[in-house]
């Protein structure tokens, strides 16, 4: 019989539907169950694409006698942390306070108040058991330690971070000097020999790359540069990138690249579009290109909704192994490729397999050159036989069982992915990626936006849970960005009326910085504000830089003024931890160099724009028309020539206005 979870839109809990387990969503009945009962709470987060979260399912959630213990004396909640990344915040800070490395699965035991008082990650099954026993006799006998302690940690979860590391003056001065404090802090941690970060497992940090491309372009650091393309290319030619089918794995769990952790998140590759166009316009790189269009048609092909949104994941796992789906035996590569099978020592493939179990990750060997010398081809052949080699082997993966599709729509996730695909679009001015933009905008414009407010997530209707701040501060980033590349008024309207929301329903005008969660979300035991940058930046990072740029185009000082304050009470801990802090770092240039207002008004307003956009200019904002427009940079500014014009600003002072892009390209400062 299935448990309540059968009810639920999430695919990660639909997977617990018939565990044993009597699961429970988080929700008001099953919180007052556990006050009714005086039972502590088991709270166990997870994500679908979790290779560690199927293992314990399968070892102790669908274990009969290990359910039944744990039925008897808890009540036991599912969560989802894609879907409640506010709990999976409160709770994996909890855990980490107890001095136990986080990650999923993370199992939290709670007082039925919701106070943590003990958790940990994966157990296996008879550790698992024998906790469970001990948690509850010790729930009973030593109750009142257990509320103290707990009550301890909750005021703990309840103190911000911004207490500790935000500093009260906002009296900062910004300037190009203090930008090369963070440079050598980066370059001693960076892998000179197979780029990211020199430590395993090894996470892609796209915002680092970025930031050190403005860094590079503000110093002509070349260094700089350097670092960032080996990256690019270490981690584009091993088993992290999906050699066949494209788009990127989350993380090695080596220091090479070379295996990956097989599950696919959309997070990441929304990112990498941006980060692969933004290289691509540094140097003109066409191999970097190419793995552009090969992220976007992975993204087509695997993980679109048929109206247009973007799953948020696909699992690591298949027929009950771990990239299974993915890996290779020597065999069936010789059997698959036949006359090409060259291609197998180019994916150093050997007979005892490179991985585990005699398996073969294909990862790209580190020198072409080299490798077209030895075998004797030309580069038009070796093309014409990686192509021919990669449908003979794409035919016969697909074959196979495929891993799960974590098929709910996050609106956060689904707007990085906007902003990816708008800057591919202005680098390579191409209309595939902005088609695709356009149709992701309008699926969450249809089917995530509702009664006045943004929701999470989308499986079949809208989740009952509102967006986070993640949610709508890249939702709001992704309509500048839309605008920027469209002059479609209708999208800088949009991101004023949703920045206006986020002010309402998020700022905390005591500490100057937002929320994560609505004034009108559940009240959990903390309410949390996120500073720090991760694999995805973070939210308040990101509604500061929407603030100073969305500002900018719009004229508002107060925006600009609040991001300034923002980031200056951080600017100690930016300046001092840019990995952590990337996302930061790269609005702290912005407010070091400022923000080139280019402004094209007149009927060539969008070739002009297509043609300025395609060179690498970060530190620049857009604003166009064809006709007459009210948007304030464009005030006043209607030709009267029949001539489009170019204008360049900075802090409302502009150059005289010019005709050419290639004029305009001069007075644009760095």
């Amino acid at each position: 019989m299935p448990n309540k979870l059968i009810h639920a839109t999430s695919p990660y809990l639909l997977q617990h539907a018939h565990n044993p387990v009597n699961w429970q969503e988080w929700s008001p009945s099953a919180l007052d169950e556990a006050k009714k009962y005086d039972k502590p709470i088991l709270v166990s987060i997870g994500y679908a694409a979790c290779h560690w979260c199927h293992v314990m399912e399968k070892q102790s959630f669908e274990n009969n006698d290990i359910a039944a213990i744990m039925n008897e004396h808890f009540v036991c909640i599912k969560v989802d942390r894609e879907e409640r990344p506010d709990l999976d915040q409160v709770y994996m800070e909890a855990v980490q306070a107890m001095g136990i490395n986080g990650g999923w699965p993370l199992n939290v035991f709670l007082t039925p108040d919701q106070k943590p008082f003990f958790g940990g990650t994966y157990f296996p099954p008879q550790q698992w058991a024998r906790l469970l026993h001990q948690v509850a006799q010790t729930f009973k006998d030593k109750r009142d330690e257990i509320n103290q302690s707990a009550g301890d940690l909750a005021e703990h979860l309840q103190r911000s971070d911004l207490q500790r590391f935000a500093t009260a003056t906002s009296e900062v001065e910004f300037s190009s000097e203090k930008l090369h404090t963070q440079f050598p802090i980066l370059q001693q941690q960076f892998d000179a020999v197979w780029g990211g970060l020199a430590k395993a497992p090894k996470f892609v940090m796209p915002s680092l790359w970025l930031w050190l491309l403005r860094y590079h372009t503000i110093t002509k650091n070349t260094d700089a540069l350097d670092m960032v393309m080996l990256t690019v290319r270490q981690m584009t030619r091993g088993g992290l990138y999906d050699q066949l089918g494209g788009g990127f794995a989350r993380y090695s769990v080596d220091g090479e690249w070379f295996a990956p952790h097989f599950e696919k998140m959309l997070y990441d590759n929304a990112q990498l579009l941006s980060l692969l166009a933004e290289v691509y316009a540094v140097t003109k790189d066409e191999y970097v290109k190419h793995r552009a269009y090969e992220t976007t048609d992975w993204l087509a092909c695997e993980m679109t909704h048929a109206n247009g949104g973007l799953y948020s994941a696909i699992d690591a796992d298949s027929e009950g192994a771990e990239g299974k789906f993915y890996t290779w035996t020597y065999d069936e590569l010789v059997e698959v490729l036949g006359k090409d099978s060259v291609l197998i020592p180019f994916y150093q493939a050997t007979k005892e397999g490179n991985w585990e179990h005699g398996l073969n990750i294909l990862w790209q060997t580190d020198s072409l050159d080299q490798f077209l010398k030895d075998h004797q081809l030309s580069e038009k052949d070796w093309i014409g036989l990686v192509s021919t080699g990669k449908k003979k082997l794409m035919a016969y993966r697909e074959k196979r069982p495929k891993p799960l599709v974590d098929d709910k729509v996050i609106t956060g996730w689904n707007a990085m992915a906007v902003q990816g695909l708008t800057d591919c679009y202005k680098i390579f001015s191409d209309n595939l990626f902005l088609d695709r933009a356009l149709k992701i905008i309008s699926f969450i414009e249809r089917h995530l936006v509702a009664d006045g407010k943004v929701y999470r997530t989308f499986k079949n209707k809208h989740s009952v849970t509102e967006g986070f701040l993640e949610d709508y501060a890249f939702l709001i980033q992704a309509y500048v960005s839309l605008y920027e590349v469209t002059f479609d008024e209708n999208f800088i309207q949009k991101a004023k009326q949703w920045t206006d929301y986020v002010l309402l329903h998020f700022y905390d005008r005591t500490e100057k910085y937002f929320h994560f969660s609505s004034s009108a979300s559940e009240k959990l035991i903390a309410r949390k504000k996120e500073i720090f940058d991760n694999v995805i930046p973070s939210s308040n990072s990101v509604m500061a830089r929407n603030l100073f740029r969305l500002g900018t185009l719009l004229d508002r000082d107060e925006w600009k003024e609040m991001a300034t304050e923002m980031t200056a009470r951080l600017a100690p801990l930016i300046t001092s931890e840019p990995v952590y802090m990337a996302h930061w770092a790269i609005l702290y240039a912005e407010l070091c160099i400022g923000l080139n207002e280019v402004v094209i008004s007149g009927t060539e307003a969008e070739k002009i724009r297509k043609e300025m956009q395609s060179f690498y200019s970060p530190f620049s904002v857009y604003c166009g028309a064809s006709t007459k427009s009210e948007l304030p940079l464009l005030e006043n500014r209607e030709p009267t020539d029949g001539q489009t014009k170019i204008y360049v600003c900075r802090n409302k002072v502009c150059k005289l206005p010019v005709t050419n892009v290639t004029d305009a390209l001069k007075q644009i400062h760095f």
